[in-house]
């Protein structure tokens, strides 16, 4: 299972990556909780979160071509530095008081622009720091990395808004950025020669996204993704509604809720750290888009507190296992001349689709309500599971072909 810190560059990465994610985490509750206590509006909950992902979604194609170009090593470190810079001025308006809405939307969009460079470019610089035969459970261990963030930082962040208010949280998360830059200063990897190509940044784009459109298991992961990355955009946009409104909580239980998906997110990447058919990768994505769409209908649907977190739980187990799966089998199905663009696409269509999630989220349940648009929203994932799982024996087919061409 551990079997990737036979690396010590992953190690330095992984380790930079672990205090800093905790941060973000906490900054994302903090924020989120902020904006609803001062506008009280599910729409302007979701224009927020929206705002703050729409550049990822616009840039990251720029972002993956520039990290086939340019030292990857560099752009992450220049990525890190202005992340923390952000973060800085975001405590500062908090710890002052002079925060508002709108302050929170500019940052938050100048966050969505660093991380549609900062993104592609991690996820293209992970396996440089581990060998190809550790590539699966090193990207299995970081997915890992993240949920545990991903629960950690909710639930510490629920404890210090309820006692000292947000500013702290953005201070803390400005600290970390402190440990990843230190990290990515320690390694020490021959970052791979940049492609020099004499086609314009479209012309690059337009042939990647022709192959990957073009090829059925790319094509499959990268459609996949984008649903449950929107569903799960409806989750997010919506929590501090269930917890306030559905559940009759407070701060602390929005971070409670956020711990159990979490949870169950890493119960799913210890999972597939341990799984080694790569072949039956395809099976395992379908089945997690179909699991989390059931467990979100039963989350859609609860009252009460305790069944909210199993189901909340479950949903974060499947949306994991389609996540892993889809990532692990990209980057082993491209070539690293075009890792960066197509890492960038496939970004595009999964983190990208949040914020359109998000956006989604908001419109719908001033219209219909917040359980049916969770509901609809969980509907077509299951939806979506049953015709991937139509294709599943063509999609192993050319997964199994292109590995082979690969490794011969």
């Amino acid at each position: 299972m551990l079997r990737a810190f036979s690396s010590g560059n992953f190690s330095l990465f992984y380790t930079g990556q672990a205090i800093s994610l905790i941060g973000t985490s906490m900054t994302q509750v903090a924020t989120s909780w902020l904006v609803y206590r001062l506008t009280d509006s599910a729409l302007l909950l979701g224009v927020v979160g929206f705002a703050s992902q729409i550049p990822t979604l616009l840039l990251i194609p720029l972002g993956g071509i520039i990290a086939d170009r340019t030292n990857r090593h560099r752009i992450l470190l220049v990525a890190q530095i202005l992340g923390m810079l952000r973060s800085l001025a975001l405590t500062w308006l908090a710890l002052s008081g002079t925060i508002n809405v709108w302050y929170i939307t500019f940052l938050g969009v100048l966050l969505g622009t660093i991380n549609a460079f900062d993104i592609p470019t991690r996820q293209a610089f992970l396996p440089q720091t581990v060998g190809k035969e550790n590539l699966g459970n090193a990207l299995a261990l970081y997915s890992s990395l993240v949920s545990v963030t991903s629960m950690v930082g909710p639930a510490i962040a629920g404890l210090l808004i309820a006692a000292w208010g947000a500013g702290l949280c953005f201070l803390l998360d400005s600290i970390s950025y402190v440990a990843v830059i230190i990290a990515l200063l320690a390694i020490r990897t021959t970052d791979k020669k940049a492609v020099l190509s004499t086609r314009k940044p479209l012309e690059e784009l337009k042939t990647s996204f022709n192959y990957a459109i073009g090829f059925l298991p790319i094509r499959s992961i990268l459609i996949s993704s984008s649903l449950v990355c929107c569903v799960w955009g409806f989750y997010l946009a919506l929590g501090p509604i269930f917890a306030k409104e559905i559940l009759h909580g407070e701060s602390n239980t929005f971070g409670f809720l956020m711990t159990a998906s979490s949870l169950g997110t890493l119960a799913g990447g210890i999972y597939s750290t341990r799984h080694q058919n790569v072949h039956g990768l395809g099976k395992i994505l379908a089945l997690g888009i179909g699991f989390m769409g059931m467990s979100l209908i039963v989350f859609a649907l609860s009252r009460v507190f305790w069944l909210s977190l199993l189901s909340l739980l479950a949903a974060g187990f499947g949306f994991i296992l389609q996540i892993i799966a889809g990532r692990t089998l990209l980057q082993l199905l491209v070539s690293d001349e075009n890792r960066g663009q197509i890492t960038g696409l496939y970004v595009m269509a999964s983190t990208g689709a949040v914020p359109l999630g998000n956006l989604i989220a908001g419109a719908l349940a001033s219209r219909i309500g917040v359980v049916n648009t969770i509901i609809l929203g969980a509907s077509i994932c299951i939806t979506g599971s049953g015709i991937f799982m139509q294709q599943i024996s063509t999609f192993r087919n050319l997964v199994r072909l292109n590995l082979n061409a690969n490794n011969s």
